[in-house]
């Protein structure tokens, strides 16, 4: 009997599930023909009149400040030409290239840029001018209600505070190739975005660069923006991301000492000049010259313009620095010296009779004049060839290439910066891979910095700080640390060792007290520029880039070398000078050198021993005092 009861009461919700079905199909096929028969055309109107455009908010660039908080790069307030390709129309084109008054090629290229966008990037805005000048955007300002599809930006422009100071090491910007584009595979960069080049700005670059905010608005078929209420009723109200400032970059680079550093090699055509602190391996100044300008080459830069700094003969492009390598000359030998004494081959009282010429083979080597009975010290600091060669000869070439790479050279210092090259120490292995027969000769040019040798000008600086504070090779330091835009530290870069040299401290005083001589004793190649206040140690090298020719050729000058450190007694900064085609090291690079301690002393420690005292220090943010 309960079973068939239940029959009747099935039946009866299931008539309601099927009514309830029903009504709720009816309701929808309702909506549907209200939608789309009531207010169908009103709708499709909508659509014909009214599109999505994603606009970007352009983010800030952070600054980049020296050690003392000084500003080097910042940013200036600054017009860009923007265009959505689909709302453009010819008339406006045509206006707009005429009211910029552009030279015919640029024009033409930026016709081809809008109307070669294709695919959903119409909808989008293209860059078209960088950086207009105040009479363009006049002009288009008031032209403003013909120009369809174009807008004008204030956004903030790539400024260096002083110029072609320090441009290697800061760097420049250009625009974003399409073949990055396409490697960037996570959509940060657009087309006509400023990437760092060169310097800081590029090495840095994620740090530096921020990210870019957008907004999502509703636009009509003109390209005319619509209102407030329209964008929220048709996106809703999360259309906008806010950009992301970058961070800042605080340098180990000190402004004065850098204004001295290339004060000092202006009297030279070419060159480069570095200084570094002994005991942490960062850099305070850092120059190559002759040098750009780094607001030319971030802006719109003339084919003119470029042709010149490319066909330069000194390569104003090329840091000096880091990228370029040299022959050492005899700033070499304190290599030599070390591996000598290290391996036992040579006395410190032995003495080498030097009379001008080596004679032993078939083509004789030659000294600056007959030095007589030389011992280890005197031949560094008179700087005698002859002895060099018979303790070189004694060493052998490979002995003396693992001792130039125990002491940095032969490969990156580790600093990063501008794609830095390793310079190169010969040895026989590599003649053999050559196919070049070695010779004796190839060990004696090599002993005194010679030959196939090659550093760079941070390769030298690193290796006399580590003869300076007692054999502690540090790893060169450009940035001391990375904040936000509010001045919260992000990271710090503390000082790092590379290594400790396996070098005895015995050893090392005797090349030290030989260094103090090359300056102090009156024999020494530099004692002519000696300061009277301050005891500088260092080594003259004048290396040989040409034969010797009666036609007289800067390009046939030698390379004029001054590696040095002071004070000689407790050393703080070391200053490496190179004058590419100088001539004599003695009268060209150690002058400048002798110029940029005497500055560092006298006007840039007198501040930091201020600070120490408890002085207030400037925060990233300060301005740059009057």
């Amino acid at each position: 009997m309960r079973y068939h009861g239940e029959i009747p009461e099935f039946k009866r919700r299931y008539r309601y599930l099927v009514a309830a079905v029903v009504l709720t199909f009816l309701m929808l096929m309702g909506r549907l023909w209200q939608l789309q028969v009531v207010r169908g055309p009103h709708f499709r109107q909508q659509t014909e009149n009214n599109f999505v455009q994603e606009v970007r908010i352009p983010m800030v660039r952070g600054m980049i400040h020296d050690r003392r908080g000084r500003r080097l790069v910042q940013n200036r307030p600054s017009f860009d030409v923007y265009a959505t390709p689909r709302f453009v129309t010819e008339a406006s084109l045509s206006l707009l290239l005429q009211e910029l008054k552009l030279a015919p090629e640029l024009a033409a290229a930026l016709d081809r840029r809008l109307k070669g966008t294709k695919g959903r990037r119409r909808y989008q805005q293209v860059l078209l001018l960088r950086d207009i000048s105040r009479d363009q955007l006049a002009r288009l300002e008031t032209n403003k209600a013909e120009l369809a599809g174009v807008s004008v930006s204030a956004v903030a422009h790539r400024e260096y505070v002083h110029g072609n100071l320090a441009a290697h090491l800061l760097g420049y910007m250009n625009e974003i190739s399409k073949r990055e584009l396409k490697k960037d595979k996570e959509g940060i960069y657009h087309p006509g975005d400023l990437v760092g080049r060169y310097g800081v700005e590029r090495m840095y670059e994620a740090n530096l660069r921020g990210m870019v905010g957008f907004e999502r608005v509703v636009v009509d078929a003109s390209g005319t923006r619509h209102g407030e209420s329209v964008a929220r009723e048709l996106l809703g109200t999360n259309r906008r991301v806010e950009p992301q400032p970058g961070h800042h970059l605080v340098l180990t680079l000190d402004l004065d000492l850098q204004r001295l550093v290339e004060r000092a090699l202006r009297r030279h055509r070419s060159g480069a000049a570095v200084v570094m602190e002994v005991k942490t391996g960062r850099i305070l100044a850092s120059a190559s010259r002759p040098a750009f300008d780094p607001n030319v080459l971030t802006g719109r830069l003339s084919s003119e313009e470029y042709r010149r700094l490319i066909e330069d003969p000194h390569r104003p492009l090329l840091d000096k620095v880091v990228r370029e390598n040299y022959f050492p000359g005899s700033t070499f030998k304190v290599v030599t010296a070390v591996a000598a004494v290290e391996e036992g081959l040579v006395d410190w009282e032995e003495k080498i009779l030097c009379k001008r010429f080596y004679r032993k083979y078939r083509v004789p080597k030659r000294c600056s004049h007959a030095h007589g009975l030389t011992d280890l010290n005197h031949a560094l600091i008179e700087s005698c060839n002859i002895f060099f060669y018979t303790v070189g000869e004694r060493v052998g070439i490979d002995r003396i290439a693992r001792y130039a790479r125990m002491l940095g050279l032969g490969a990156s210092t580790g600093l990063g910066l501008n794609h830095e090259v390793s310079g190169f120490i010969p040895t026989k292995a590599w003649y053999a891979r050559t196919k070049r027969r070695f010779r004796v000769g190839h060990t004696l040019n090599a002993a005194i910095g010679q030959g196939d040798v090659k550093v760079t000008p941070i390769q030298m600086v690193s290796l006399f700080a580590a003869i300076a504070n007692g054999g502690r090779l540090m790893l060169p330091q450009i940035v001391e640390r990375i904040e936000t835009s509010d001045g919260q530290v992000v990271q710090r870069f503390e000082p790092r060792l590379r290594r400790t040299l396996p070098i005895k401290p015995a050893t090392l005083a005797l090349i030290q007290e030989s260094l103090r001589g090359v300056v102090g004793h009156k024999d020494g190649t530099a004692f002519d520029v000696r300061l009277a206040d301050i005891a500088v140690s260092g080594k003259t090298g004048t290396a040989q880039v040409a034969r010797r020719s009666k036609k007289r050729s800067f390009w046939l000058n030698d390379h004029a070398w001054f590696a040095s450190y002071a004070p000689s007694d407790d050393p703080e900064i070391v200053v490496v000078v190179l004058v590419e085609h100088g001539g004599r090291a003695a009268k060209v690079a150690a002058p400048a050198a002798m110029e940029i301690i005497r500055g560092y002393f006298k006007f840039v420690k007198p501040f930091y021993k201020g600070e120490a005292a408890g002085l207030p220090t400037t925060g990233a943010a300060q301005e740059e005092s009057p």
